[in-house]
């Protein structure tokens, strides 16, 4: 509008600066200036977008000028909002139950994909539950999804409306190629702290993981990453809803170290250095015969394969390699003290995704006995039970509705086959199995409810598993003790 006002300003002016004339000579100057500012009107026009009118260059220096300014700069990541939330990525970083060990190929694939436009992407996860839980010996309930010891169930039936978990993440893109997360957990059910759910202890917020990541999928397939993070070993998902696997309670691994990977053709490799001594989870090797963790004296490495078998099929396939687990300490055991050398394990496992069904498969197993499952008395009556090798497995399916048995999104039905190994046949710690069956629906793509049912045989509480902490050299480990859960919950994330 500001370059008409001057087309006309400056006809009005030439006008006016033109000799006179005789009345004809005047009155067809002033219809030829008439009919070069309507022109000049309509080309204008059509430069501000008229539907109706071509865009054609003009020879008129003012039309010429327009054309010839400053062009805007098109936004870019680095100049969206500064403060943003991504539900979605949130809930695939926060959620348990699957991307266990791979949330910085999901942050990244995120960010390729302008999925983290905002300077600073704030995200939580609410889990909240409600279940009713029995058992065949008294307050020894084999469900691993909260602490299975006198301290949180009594007697032979429990019932809870509880906290199970809060999430809150904070994910910066610091520049183009550099990532910074951080996650910080309050989770009184699954706490190592001492006491029941409502003592202090056990209603700590902790840094439950923060890492920086260098990588650009736009630019290169290789990332990596330092500080606290998961352990690249095994898959560690699971078909259910809300109840973990054998094999992620067995191996999943969190600790301190620095990762490298690569992510390209549907194949992604990694490799962790990890802290030595006693870490957070599932990982353990001796630092000059302590616990102490100042030695980068432990690593594992994964390597999966991913393609497609179909429009809308495709089948992972993957192994891996852990120097050092948590299956090392002698008789008794007990989780975090000084291990005398390091027990190695591999893990195998695939997922296919067949339209709408989800399979999985996963096995993994140290590959050396672990000296704590034998008891060295030979005065005790256990003693009979030579050492084992500390094994998990896991079968599960899944089947997505395409319609919903009621109003929201899609509809799952899920059932898995979980087993811990951890002692000869017949030992009061042989194993643990679980069964789980499941429901579960995503009112939005982060809101998810669910329903399971959950049959567990066996109670091996892993620390003391085979005694060493009750009179007369007794374990608390029963082979053939049963738990039983109906659980239902929500599971939000913003």
């Amino acid at each position: 509008m500001k370059i008409l006002k001057l087309v006309l300003l400056g006809s009005v002016f030439s006008f006016a600066g033109t000799p006179a004339f005789a009345g004809d000579t005047k009155m067809e100057a002033l219809e030829a200036r008439i009919e070069r500012l309507e022109k000049i009107n309509q080309q204008l026009l059509g430069l501000l977008g008229a539907k109706d009118q071509a865009a054609t260059p003009v020879e008129d220096p003012l039309i010429t000028l327009e054309k010839t300014s400053p062009v805007i700069p098109a936004v870019t990541s680095q100049s969206g909002p500064f403060v943003g939330i991504s539900s979605k990525v949130s809930h695939d970083v926060l959620d348990h139950t699957v991307n266990t060990n791979t949330r910085q190929l999901v942050q990244l694939k995120a960010r390729a994909a302008g999925e983290l436009p905002a300077k600073v992407t704030l995200g939580g996860n609410v889990t909240a539950l409600a279940n009713y839980q029995t058992t065949s010996d008294d307050s020894k309930f084999g469900w691993l999804m909260r602490h299975p010891t006198s301290s949180n169930q009594i007697g032979k039936k429990a019932s809870e409306a509880v906290l199970h978990s809060a999430n809150l993440s904070v994910t910066a893109n610091v520049t183009d190629d550099i990532t910074a997360y951080m996650e910080l957990l309050y989770n009184p059910e699954q706490s190592f702290g001492a006491g029941t759910i409502t003592a202090l202890n056990r209603n700590q917020i902790q840094t439950r993981k923060a890492y920086v990541t260098w990588g650009n999928l736009n630019k290169t397939p290789l990332y990596a990453s330092i500080g606290k993070m998961d352990i690249p070993f095994g898959l560690n998902d699971t078909v259910s809803p809300f109840t973990n696997s054998t094999n992620w309670h067995a191996f999943a691994g969190l600790a301190y170290g620095a990762q490298v990977g690569y992510y390209g053709n549907g194949l992604h490799v990694r490799g962790m250095a990890v802290q030595g001594g006693s870490q957070f989870r599932s990982a353990s090797t001796p630092v000059r015969g302590t616990n102490v963790p100042s030695k980068l004296n432990n690593f594992a490495v994964d390597a999966n394969y991913a393609f497609n078998v179909g429009r809308e099929s495709d089948v992972l396939v993957g192994g891996s390699y852990q120097h050092g687990t948590s299956y090392c300490h002698n008789y008794p055991v007990f989780h975090f003290n000084p291990c005398d050398d390091n027990n190695p394990a591999f893990a195998a496992y695939t997922r296919a995704n067949l339209g709408g069904f989800t399979l999985l498969a996963e096995f993994a197993e140290t590959t050396k006995e672990w000296a704590g499952t034998a008891v060295p008395d030979p005065t005790n009556p256990l003693s009979v039970f030579a050492a084992s090798k500390a094994t998990s497995f896991t079968l599960g399916g899944k089947y997505d509705f395409e319609q919903s048995f009621f109003g929201g999104g899609k509809d799952s039905l899920s059932f898995e086959f979980s087993k811990f190994i951890s002692g000869e046949n017949d030992a009061p710690w042989e194993r643990q199995n679980q069964w789980v069956a499941g429901y579960s629906k995503f009112l939005t793509p982060s809101v998810k409810v669910f329903s399971e049912y959950v049959h567990v045989n066996g109670y091996v509480p892993l620390n003391f598993l085979s005694g060493g902490n009750l009179p007369n050299g007794a374990t608390w480990s029963v082979n053939d003790a049963t738990t039983d859960v109906f659980a239902v919950g929500v599971q939000a994330g913003f």
